[in-house]
């Protein structure tokens, strides 16, 4: 018999809904975001209908932070489950208010931890409190979706595709909100989705599902550069990681910022040291050397050791690096030629140099500072850089 963990999320449906077979297991932590990805039609939202009891399947299990919402012998019906759901379509009362709609299913009398002013704030939604759905754009009809259902005081919150509706220019207002949420309120999510890019930005865990299976979970990083999975080896391969703000080199306009194995320099506003910085680094964007360059514009180059190798159709080949010295550090993708590879006699565990030519900075967890004193970027003991 299954037993429920205090701190993780555990999730195991097997059987059929309809016509559709199901066979999903998997356990992340339960804070910050976790993504269930995967092709449209593979089953997503099939697993979020049964983990909000929406869905049921009788040998199901699933529990929160240790708490048992369905097993062998318990099914806690949906208005039992404290989830809060946001869908596709913001799905409001047109007949309500946005305020009546936000405190519609607000629990009474008992206390509220998430409190109706700080979700007001929070989401920048003051101003439409009296406005009726109806003269709402899409972006700010799923902030106030978002908003109710944060207000119905959820211990876990599930997002099925919020943005699938949205047109790109209003997907873009609401990106910031969504990130905003498990940061400010240390509420778990899940969040359903196809887009990558969208993952990329917002999530920290991965589960990969293909036809009502999971075929992997685990930190988003590490799912990226597994090269035994396809999002490695894929065209788009990149992978996203979370730095540390260290300083800023106001004369060259520098974010100076630290992973493990590397200390870069990008150009960017200033942000306060200490910040989390999200990153994107593309496989196409890095380079290979045997030797470390003595001339270059290449701002960030590190050593590294090459962990696989993996063929990506007849001209290119996808590189798992190990940045640091020995390659013990965070792991990056790099694309090159074969012909690159075979000229430079690259092979598993050599160890080379990285070159980065860009870093995509995809969010942070505060605003730009106004102003802020030059400093020169110096390098850090047990950091590997290389400016020119």
């Amino acid at each position: 018999m299954r037993t429920a963990t205090a701190g993780r999320i555990e999730i195991a449906f097997s059987g059929s809904i309809g016509s559709f077979p199901l066979d999903m297991q998997f356990s992340v932590p339960a804070k910050g975001v976790t993504a269930i990805f995967g092709p449209s039609g593979c089953g997503k939202t099939t697993v979020a209908r049964c983990i909000a009891g929406l869905a049921r399947l009788p040998s199901g299990f699933c529990a929160i932070d240790g708490e048992v919402w369905q097993d062998n012998t318990t099914f806690r019906p949906p208005h039992l489950r404290p989830i809060g759901y946001v869908f596709q379509d913001a799905s409001l009362f047109p007949h309500l208010s946005v305020r009546r709609n936000l405190l519609y299913g607000v629990p009474k009398p008992k206390p509220t931890p998430i409190a109706f002013d700080e979700v007001v704030e929070l989401l920048e939604i003051a101003p439409l409190l009296d406005r009726s759905p109806s003269h709402l754009s899409g972006g700010e009809r799923q902030r106030v979706a978002m908003g109710r259902a944060l207000l119905s005081q959820p211990r876990l919150l599930v997002m099925d595709e919020p943005l699938g509706a949205l047109d790109r220019c209003a997907k873009r207002e609401i990106l910031p909100f969504v990130e905003r949420l498990p940061e400010k309120l240390a509420l778990p999510m899940i969040y359903i989705g196809h887009d990558m890019a969208e993952i990329e930005r917002l999530t920290d865990y991965l589960v990969m599902m293909e036809r009502g299976m999971a075929t992997a979970a685990g930190p988003l990083h590490v799912l990226q550069s597994d090269p035994t999975l396809p999002l490695a080896a894929s065209r788009e391969a990149a992978v996203s990681l979370d730095a540390v703000v260290s300083g800023y080199d106001g004369r060259y306009g520098l974010l100076i910022l630290r992973l493990k194995g590397a200390r870069l320099l990008v150009p960017a506003p200033p942000l306060a040291p200490g910040v989390h910085q999200r990153l994107r680094i593309a496989a196409s964007d890095v380079s290979v050397a045997r030797e470390a360059p003595r001339v270059g514009s290449i701002l960030n180059v590190f050593p590294a050791r090459i962990r696989a190798c993996l063929p990506l159709g007849a001209a290119e080949i996808t590189l798992v690096l190990a940045l640091g010295a020995g390659g013990s550090g965070t792991e990056i993708l790099a694309r090159i030629t074969r012909f690159s590879f075979d000229s430079l006699g690259l092979k598993n565990g050599m160890d080379v140099f990285a070159e980065l030519k860009h870093v995509s900075l995809l969010s942070a967890s505060e605003p730009p500072l106004q102003t802020i004193a030059s400093s020169t970027p110096t390098a850090d003991p047990g950091e590997a850089s290389a400016a020119a």
